[in-house]
């Protein structure tokens, strides 16, 4: 696994490369928003430590220029900041980052977040390998999926990683009520540190990619009080 480390702190920098490598992770290093994302075309990590603060380009717009354009890969993100203010986890997270973490930090926590987010690819090996409702469909051998249209057409719908995986999520089992609780431990873990809103900040993602009218959601529903459920019947 390849982690792109983008902190311009040499010795903060250094240190989770230090942790990181031990594990086994192969990492690269960048000090400055508008390098990094260069070498993020050229090297296609499968995870990115993001630090919020940073040079020439600050971490959002870094992270949401990734997401407009991920490339081969759609990277997991962990975003890094001095604040901890409520609203910086909001922002970083809305953005389209997969989890926070706040300086100062312990390594062995970001190690145990890292290996939390990369588990969702290892744990696809023991699920069904495709879903169908009358509106979607979902491969998961080749992680795509389709929305059915009024025409009779099919159309592919543009998905990050996390967001195909909540999709199959819902589609595994229409009609189930989750909360988030069992959101994170499906999609992340069991050892998620993170803000359980992250949950909400993806679905909303996901409803503006499935829902012909996302703040009136036909599909992806919210359960007042518990969280949400995924109903796909016929007219």
């Amino acid at each position: 696994m390849e982690i792109l480390i983008i902190e311009d702190e040499a010795e903060i920098a250094q240190l989770i490369q230090l942790y990181l490598e031990k594990e086994g992770f192969t990492c690269r290093i960048c000090r400055d928003g508008l390098t990094a994302l260069q070498v993020f075309q050229e090297q296609q990590p499968d995870l990115i430590v993001l630090d919020l603060m940073l040079p020439r380009l600050d971490g959002l717009e870094v992270c949401a220029r990734i997401r407009q354009k991920p490339g081969n890969k759609d990277p997991y993100i962990l975003m890094l900041t001095a604040k901890g203010e409520e609203i910086d986890r909001i922002i970083g997270l809305s953005t389209g980052a997969d989890d926070y973490l706040v300086k100062p930090f312990s390594p062995r926590e970001l190690v145990a977040r890292v290996r939390a987010l990369l588990r969702r690819t290892l744990r696809q090996g023991g699920q069904t390998r495709a879903y169908q409702t009358p509106h979607f469909s979902a491969d998961v051998d080749q992680r795509v999926a389709h929305r059915q249209l009024d025409d009779h057409s099919s159309e592919t719908l543009d998905l990050t990683t996390l967001e195909f995986d909540l999709l199959t999520t819902f589609m595994s089992h229409p009609g189930r009520v989750w909360n988030r609780t069992q959101l994170i431990e499906k999609l992340w873990g069991s050892d998620f540190f993170g803000d359980e809103r992250v949950v909400d900040t993806h679905v909303a993602r996901l409803r503006k990619k499935i829902e012909p009218d996302p703040a009136n959601p036909t599909f992806l529903k919210t359960v007042i009080g518990v969280g949400y459920k995924f109903e796909d019947v016929t007219s």
